[in-house]
């Protein structure tokens, strides 16, 4: 299911079609994009924009749905990954 999520808001090129309304496929599409960060890494904010904006212009929102749902714990303008599927 997640594979088919992805495809339907991806395009070729990896960038995000549009952001998914519905909660369930946002968690998959937020967990796809938690990846391009490296665990135990902090980043500022702009590099978070920066990495963001690659998937989609609207790299505010995505940002604070990162954080607000677990993906992303920012703390005094710092950012590091605390959540989705980790590669062994």
């Amino acid at each position: 299911m997640d594979d088919r999520v992805l495809q339907n808001f991806l395009a070729a090129d990896g960038r995000l079609r549009t952001i998914p309304t519905k909660h369930s496929k946002l968690l998959v599409v937020l967990d796809h994009l938690a990846q391009a960060f490296e665990p135990g890494h902090t980043y500022p904010e702009s590099e978070v924009n920066d990495i963001l904006q690659r998937f989609h212009p609207d790299y505010a929102a995505l940002r604070r749905y990162l954080v607000e749902n677990g993906f992303m714990t920012r703390e005094d303008s710092m950012y590091w990954r605390s959540g989705g599927t980790f590669e062994v």
